[in-house]
């Protein structure tokens, strides 16, 4: 699949805003604990994906209610949907200077991903959580994803990266108040 920038400018992949909010303390404190044994950029997103793909469970896997969805409070209560751990990851990649962007899928519901820039290409990586049935690795080289689209059941692969949280993500999570509402108000296309 063709991945598609939806800026042209690649520093809009490396900003901050109020939800990869990359230069909050919890943030920075984070990156830099994760920096310290890594010995690259590459070792370092690697540490970061499976930091927050483990460290921070998926509120359904783990039945926490809270609704999280900005990176600094994604890592400071340790929890979140595809979504908030997506922009858990995009800030910590951020804070280290490596462009990353948000991305999307549609199963019967919006799934939330990232992509990364390495080497002049996209690549994208799924902090979802793995549990039986998901297994998402690092990787630059093929996709190891949490999901695979189906296109004969309607589903999907977004090629468009994203600077920002998509609005309809964005506003789902704002109004939720709490993981079972919002779980009523998920939505099923971009």
């Amino acid at each position: 699949m063709q991945l598609i920038q939806e800026n042209p400018d690649l520093s809009a992949y490396l900003a901050a805003d109020e939800v990869i909010d990359h230069e909050h303390p919890v943030v920075r404190a984070t990156a830099a604990r994760l920096a310290k044994e890594a010995v690259d950029s590459y070792a370092y997103a690697r540490a970061a994906f499976e930091y927050v793909r483990d460290a921070i469970p998926h509120s359904q896997d783990s039945g926490d209610l809270r609704v999280t969805w900005r990176a600094s409070d994604v890592l400071e209560q340790g929890t979140g949907i595809c979504y908030a751990k997506a922009h858990a990851l995009a800030a910590l990649l951020r804070a280290e200077d490596i462009p990353t962007a948000l991305c999307y899928q549609r199963f019967e519901v919006v799934h939330g991903l990232v992509a990364v820039r390495f080497n002049g290409a996209w690549h994208r990586q799924d902090p979802r959580g793995n549990k039986p049935g998901v297994d998402a690795q690092f990787s630059l080289d093929g996709e190891r994803l949490a999901f695979v689209p189906d296109p004969e059941s309607n589903e999907m692969d977004y090629p468009v990266l994203y600077a920002e949280s998509h609005p309809v993500v964005l506003d789902a999570l704002k109004a939720a108040r709490d993981r079972p509402h919002l779980w009523q108000t998920l939505p099923t296309a971009l």
